[in-house]
C-alpha cells in the first residue's frame, strides 16, 4: 500500500532494475568490505583503545503494552506447554542431548515440560507438502513458547519458492508476529582462543543485536520476477520498504533491552543513500528522546559497523538494525565467540509464544555423524526458560553448566583447536554432560 501511495508516476521496469541492481550491489560491497577487513584485525594491533567493559545480564519480555511496557512472560507455572520444532540436519541431534538436559532440570526442579513435537522445514514438505503446515502454526499459537532446532538443506534448494524450508521460516515469523529477532554474542573466557580473532580484539566482548524481523526486504512488496517485455531478459526484483509504527515498535524493544544492559545502543542504517533508512534513524531517534532519554544512542552505517565489529567489537553494548543488515552483521558477530555452534536466539513479539533458537543452520553435511554441536540450542532452551516461562533460576542452571562443561575440557569439532588441551567429544557427549552437571547443580542448590 505504501508503495503504490508514493510510488512516480513511471515507476515501471526499469525502476525495478536500478532498484535491484543498487541492492545487490551494496550487498556485495558489504560482504567484500567484511572479508578484507577480516585479514587486517587478525593481524593488527592498530587503533586499539583502552578500554574497561561491563557486561550486564539482559532480562527482557516485551508484551501486550503497545507504548512503552514489558509485559511478563507466561506466568511461572507447575507445567508448560512446549512445541518443538526439530527440523532438519543435524536437528533431531541437537534436539535430542536438549530434551535430555530438560528433562534433568525439570525433574530435580519441580516442574514439568510437556514438550510436543510438530514439523516446519523440509521435513515438513516431504510429510505434509508445506514447509509450515497450519497444523504445526496452531500448534505453536496454543504453546506457552517454541522450541526450534534448525531447518533447511540442499534437497530442496531446487523446490519453487513456496515450497523451501526457508519460507517455512518466514511464514513462522509472520503468522506469530515475532517481529524481535535478540541474538546474543558474548565470548565466554573459556572459548577467547577459539576465535579467529586475537585474544585482545574479543576478550571481554557481550553485544546484543536487535534485530527487525519481519519487514525489510525480505517482506516488502512488490517482488518476483519478470521478464523485460522490451529486451526479454529476466529481472529479479525486492523491495525495502518499513513502515513508521514498524522501526517504531523495534526502537521501543532495543530501547528496553539497552536499558538493561549498559545504557548504549547503536542503531545501524544506511541513511546517506537509503530513504527508508532515513525514516529509520529520524523514528529512532524520536523514540529514545521520548521514552528512553538516559540512554547514549549513536548511529552507524552498516558498512562501517561491519568494520567495526572486526576492529573493536568492545565498543558495542546493544546495536538495533533493520531485518538484512541483522542477518549480516549477526553472523558476523557470532564469529567474535567463535563458533554459530554456540549462539542462542529469541524471537518475539507483542502477544503469545516466543520461539528460541540458534542462529546455526542445519548442516546437513555433517548430519547423522554425532559431530553437531548442541550448546546452542541448550542455551536457546535457557533463553526460553527466562523470556517466556518466567524461569531464570532454570535459566542460570543451564547457562552455568554449559559453562562448567567447558571448563571441564569437553569440545565439539567446531570449537576445537590445534593444542588447545582439551578432549574433543561427539554430540551425544557434551550433551550428556550438560545433563550431568544440571543435576549435580541442582541436587547442590
Amino acid at each position: 500500500k505504501i508503495y503504490k501511495k508514493f510510488r512516480p508516476p513511471h515507476h515501471g521496469i526499469t525502476l525495478r532494475i536500478i532498484s535491484s541492481i543498487s541492492t545487490m550491489m551494496f550487498q556485495a560491497a558489504t560482504v567484500s568490505f567484511v572479508v578484507g577487513l577480516l585479514s587486517f584485525a587478525t593481524n593488527s594491533n592498530a587503533f586499539l583503545p583502552n578500554r574497561a567493559f561491563t557486561s550486564n545480564r539482559v532480562a527482557f519480555r516485551i508484551g501486550d503494552h503497545s507504548e512503552n511496557g514489558a509485559r511478563a512472560a507466561v506466568p511461572k507455572a507447575d507445567s508448560y506447554d512446549v512445541t518443538l520444532l526439530e527440523g532438519d540436519g543435524i536437528g533431531p541431534e541437537i534436539s535430542a542431548a536438549t530434551k535430555k538436559v530438560l528433562a534433568a532440570l525439570s525433574e530435580r526442579c519441580g516442574f514439568k515440560l510437556n514438550l510436543k513435537p510438530a514439523l516446519i522445514g523440509g521435513v515438513a514438505i516431504d510429510e505434509k507438502g508445506s514447509p509450515f503446515p497450519d497444523e504445526s502454526l496452531e500448534q505453536c499459537r496454543q504453546s506457552d513458547s517454541v522450541l526450534l532446532a534448525c531447518i533447511g538443506g540442499p534437497k530442496w534448494d531446487v523446490n519453487p519458492r513456496e515450497l523451501r524450508p526457508e519460507t517455512g521460516l518466514l511464514r513462522m515469523r509472520k503468522e506469530m508476529g515475532l517481529f524481535a529477532n535478540l541474538r546474543p554474542a558474548k565470548v565466554m573466557s573459556q572459548l577467547v582462543d577459539a576465535s579467529t580473532l586475537k585474544r585482545e580484539i574479543v576478550e571481554g566482548v557481550d553485544v546484543m543485536v536487535v534485530r527487525e524481523l519481519t519487514g525489510d526486504v525480505y517482506f516488502g512488496a512488490p517482488k518476483g520476477i519478470d521478464t523485460d517485455p522490451v529486451t526479454g531478459e529476466r529481472v529479479g526484483y525486492n523491495n525495502m520498504i518499513y513502515s513508521e509504527s514498524e522501526v517504531r515498535r523495534i526502537a521501543k524493544v532495543a530501547g528496553d533491552v539497552a536499558m538493561k544492559r549498559g545504557k548504549k545502543l547503536c542503531s545501524v542504517d544506511k541513511a546517506n543513500v537509503l530513504d527508508v533508512s532515513q525514516l529509520w534513524r529520524e523514528v529512532t531517534i524520536d523514540v529514545m528522546e521520548s521514552d528512553f532519554p538516559e540512554i547514549d544512542l549513536s548511529h552507524m552505517y552498516v558498512d562501517n559497523c561491519a568494520m567495526q565489529l572486526i576492529r573493536w567489537p568492545k565498543q558495542f553494548d546493544t546495536i538495533v538494525t533493520g531485518n538484512i543488515f541483522g542477518d549480516i552483521l549477526s553472523d558476523e558477530a557470532s564469529m567474535l565467540v567463535g563458533s554459530l555452534g554456540m549462539l542462542p536466539s529469541a524471537s518475539i513479539g507483542l502477544e503469545g509464544p516466543g520461539v528460541f533458537e540458534p542462529i546455526h543452520g542445519s548442516a546437513p553435511d555433517i548430519a547423522g555423524k554425532d559431530i553437531a554441536n548442541p550448546l546452542a540450542m541448550i542455551l536457546s532452551a535457557a533463553m526460553m526458560l527466562r523470556y517466556d516461562l518466567s524461569r531464570p533460576d532454570e535459566a542460570d542452571i543451564l547457562e552455568g553448566a554449559v559453562e562448567s562443561v567447558l571448563d571441564m575440557g569437553l569440545r565439539t569439532a567446531d570449537i576445537k583447536f590445534e593444542g588447545d588441551g582439551c578432549k574433543l567429544v561427539g554430540c551425544v557427549e557434551i550433551g550428556d554432560a550438560v545433563t550431568e552437571v544440571v543435576a549435580v547443580k541442582v541436587a547442590a542448590a
